[in-house]
């Protein structure tokens, strides 16, 4: 029998209250069919920050990004992976450190927010894991760069997936030596060899302009000879620039600077030559050559020994001066730059006056020894050259001035050249100055000894952009 009236509180609610449903107990077949959106509380769900509707498509964006990171140039940035960061060094550089524990498919995006990579650059901090394989910083130094970097593994660390107008993504590395007495000035590093030794590269950049090192290698001076003789040469002076990589003021005389690998370089340090010790015509002699310095391919020849009285000067890398008389012909001095090199490494000694006169200065480097004149002068030794390889402006390779002088000793050349004995006295030479080259200074004529000196000894110098 149909019902056809039902009264209004004939029904009971039988609606299912969610403290009636036991956890689990909902099977997927019970849920068959589909749910309107506008029957759920929370119709979109959020993926690194954006919102996306249910039954929607769409892609997932790989990285959030973040707020403007302006820099300032006191600290640096954290990378969080998943993130991206706009970098903005108008005002300072800036560097990013990437995640220390990076998992397979960790993202990190950066973009110069304000087009001055070039001008204030962004180091990528590598954090102990390798950037393209390489265990290197990165350094961007292109202005509008874009990148994206994806962890891979341990081998090749983090990989860029985007490199748009990046130049070069490697950060710059440097030369690492040892050897010698070392010091810094600016970005430079600078060893110093006041004796034998090796300049040890245990490594190079990964730019080749970087591997290029300057140098100054400066043999030992000449000995200057014996009573009224000529000044020792100075020691022959090579210099080697590596342009605006490494910027000083270098001599007239420098060349291109050398390349270097990972080896062990042996130093070679000229000691100076002996200057004679022999008394009183005519039994006095000639001083000796100095040493000669050695650097990788560069070799400085040692300075020549002054002339005694009645001969003439040596040949060596800077001339010695020409001795004294007894005759009416004025004795010559030594040749300078030999063996030839270009730019020379020193010039010719001066020549001896006749008779009862003076000897000639030993040439420097850069200024060839004076001729002595009549009746008794004798000639001052040649001028050196100078560099600001070191750090400061130092002159190296004067000559030695010749021995007689009226009144007065004859100077030494600029760079450590010893003067020359006189008369009436002291009749002995003075020694070139050590670890600059100089020439010995020659004996003159005074009552007693007039013993030629020592020449000083070499120098090497080697200079390179290390930061």
């Amino acid at each position: 029998m149909a019902i056809s009236k039902i009264g209004s509180k004939a029904l009971v609610d039988c609606s299912v209250a969610a403290v009636d449903i036991e956890d689990n107990s909902i099977t997927s077949a019970k849920l068959a069919g589909s749910i309107a959106n506008a029957k759920l509380a929370n119709s979109s769900i959020t993926v690194n920050g954006t919102s996306v509707s249910l039954g929607a498509s769409g892609s997932i964006p790989a990285v959030s990004w973040q707020s403007v990171v302006t820099a300032d140039g006191s600290t640096g940035t954290t990378a969080v992976a998943g993130n991206g960061y706009f970098i903005d060094t108008t005002s300072a550089a800036h560097t990013i450190t990437l995640p220390s524990s990076p998992s397979a498919g960790d993202t990190i995006a950066i973009k110069d927010y304000a087009g001055t990579f070039a001008t204030n650059n962004l180091t990528i901090g590598r954090n102990g894991n390798n950037i393209q394989g390489v265990a290197n910083d990165s350094l961007i130094s292109t202005n509008r760069a874009s990148i994206i970097l994806v962890y891979s593994d341990a081998t090749k660390g983090w990989l860029y997936t985007v490199e748009s107008n990046v130049a070069d993504l490697e950060k710059p590395t440097f030369i690492t030596a040892t050897g010698g007495t070392v010091t810094t000035s600016g970005n430079d590093k600078i060893h110093t060899f006041t004796g034998d030794g090796c300049f040890v590269v245990s490594g190079i950049s990964n730019e080749s302009s970087n591997n290029k090192v300057g140098y100054l290698v400066v043999a030992g001076g000449g000995g200057g000879g014996s009573q009224q003789a000529g000044g020792g040469g100075a020691g022959g002076f090579r210099e080697g620039r590596c342009g605006p990589v490494t910027p000083y003021t270098d001599s007239p005389l420098s060349a291109a600077g050398i390349a270097v690998g990972v080896s062990t370089y042996p130093i070679t340090v000229g000691g100076g030559g002996t200057g004679s010790l022999t008394p009183g015509y005519p039994s006095d002699g000639q001083g000796t050559n100095g040493s000669n310095s050695v650097f990788s391919t560069i070799t400085s020849a040692g300075g020549a020994g002054g002339g005694s009285r009645g001969t003439a000067g040596l040949t060596g890398g800077s001339g010695g001066g020409g001795g004294a008389g007894p005759v009416g012909t004025p004795n010559a001095g030594g040749a300078g730059n030999t063996p030839p090199v270009s730019p020379p490494q020193g010039q010719n000694g001066g020549a001896g006056n006749c008779a009862d006169g003076g000897g000639g200065g030993g040439g420097g480097a850069t200024q060839v020894g004076a001729n002595s004149s009549p009746p008794r002068a004798a000639g001052p030794g040649g001028n050196g050259a100078t560099t600001s390889i070191s750090g400061s402006p130092t002159a190296y390779a004067g000559g030695g001035g010749g021995g007689l002088g009226t009144g007065c000793r004859a100077t030494g050349g600029t760079g450590g050249g010893g003067c020359g004995g006189c008369r009436p006295g002291p009749g002995n030479g003075i020694a070139g100055t050590a670890n600059t080259g100089g020439g010995g200074g020659a004996g003159g004529n005074a009552p007693g000894t007039n013993y030629g000196a020592d020449g000083g000894k070499g120098i090497v110098i080697i200079r390179y952009k290390y930061q």
